[in-house]
């Protein structure tokens, strides 16, 4: 495997979905980060993938990819379903992997590729291409400098309309539903404004046909007395925005994964407890969240995990344990405690 910092990161992306396209057009730009072979169970898939979006090299299996020695580290876009199997595979290949989001379809599934992580020694991440832009880094600066005071309520969305029945987000056999996918979105922010995960949730849902969650709403409560209200949805026009309320303040953000796509990049700010307050809205420079995230994966794995803006693996354990938590009350009716 050739070094990281001596050269741009030589990734490797497993499958060849619209996602992995996406990301390929957004890190294109990179000069730390080279997208340098793609592979597909269907080796004509791969090539013109390859061809099309000017990748060097392409493989005809997820294997032959994950034994080329040219590459660095391995974009794992596979089906929610897969990401377990392949990431833990691609490690064992000596690669480090940058795994889409929802990590896993189950805590039990997060924690064993962390503990495969930590015994082949590569570093393993999950893809939010949001946390890297600087919306919500700015987001972060401002929860730490206490702009609002102490978080008390939270609330968190994100709806995008799907219906084809094919679409495989609509799939329960390869980890399909709303709040896998969306959800994991809305969960992750509410997470990031608590700043811990919480202790209960109580959930209600809307089910498809085939059985995965066309709308899901949750309540979260969290140890240092925050509460959270989450929700997403295949059932809606697009929506992404959430509130974040402290006892001094308000921000509201869209929390975008590639601003200005979807709207413009800004927070806007109330500092202050009254209804006359005027919003400061804080404008940061927009960008490709994939271009992003790739390049802070870059740096993770060059100068260390400090440089790492995406979620850490105990954060992304407390986002698959909350998610387990929301579809279990969901299906059952009743409120889960989240077990410290």
């Amino acid at each position: 495997m050739s070094d990281v910092g001596t050269k741009p990161l030589q990734l490797g992306i497993l499958g060849a979905a619209n996602i992995a396209r996406a990301f390929t057009s957004g890190v294109a730009p990179s000069a730390a980060v080279k997208v340098a072979a793609v592979a597909s169970r269907d080796v004509t898939k791969a090539e013109s993938f390859a061809r099309e979006c000017g990748i060097p090299r392409f493989h005809g299996s997820y294997e032959a990819l994950l034994a080329d020695p040219a590459i660095d580290a391995i974009y794992n876009p596979l089906p929610n379903s897969l990401h377990a199997e392949w990431s833990i595979r691609a490690m064992e290949a000596g690669k480090h992997v940058l795994c889409e989001k929802p990590l896993a379809t189950s805590a039990a599934d997060a924690r064993a590729m962390f503990a495969a992580a930590t015994r082949l020694g590569r570093h393993l991440v999950e893809a939010y291409p949001y946390r890297a832009q600087p919306q919500t880094l700015k987001l972060r600066e401002l929860l730490a400098a206490g702009a609002i005071g102490k978080v008390q309520l939270i609330r968190s969305s994100f709806g995008v309309a799907f219906s084809d029945p094919t679409n495989i987000r609509l799939k329960p056999d390869v980890g399909g539903g709303a709040l896998l996918d969306a959800g994991s979105y809305a969960v992750s922010l509410a997470l990031l404004a608590a700043g811990e995960r919480p202790e209960r949730v109580s959930a209600t849902a809307r089910w498809s046909e085939t059985g995965v969650d066309m709308s899901t709403v949750a309540t979260l409560e969290f140890p240092n007395g925050a509460l959270a209200q989450i929700s997403a949805s295949f059932a809606t026009a697009f929506h992404r925005n959430a509130l974040i309320a402290g006892d001094a303040g308000t921000i509201e953000t869209t929390y975008l994964n590639h601003p200005p796509v979807g709207g413009p990049p800004i927070l806007t700010l109330r500092r202050g407890t009254l209804n006359t307050v005027v919003p400061e809205i804080v404008e940061v420079t927009p960008g490709n969240g994939f271009l992003a995230e790739a390049e802070s994966f870059e740096r993770l794995l060059r100068l260390g995990p400090e440089h790492w803006t995406g979620a850490t693996p105990e954060e992304s354990i407390d986002i698959a344990l909350t998610l387990d938590a929301i579809l279990e009350s969901a299906r059952s009716g009743a409120s889960v405690r989240i077990a410290a």
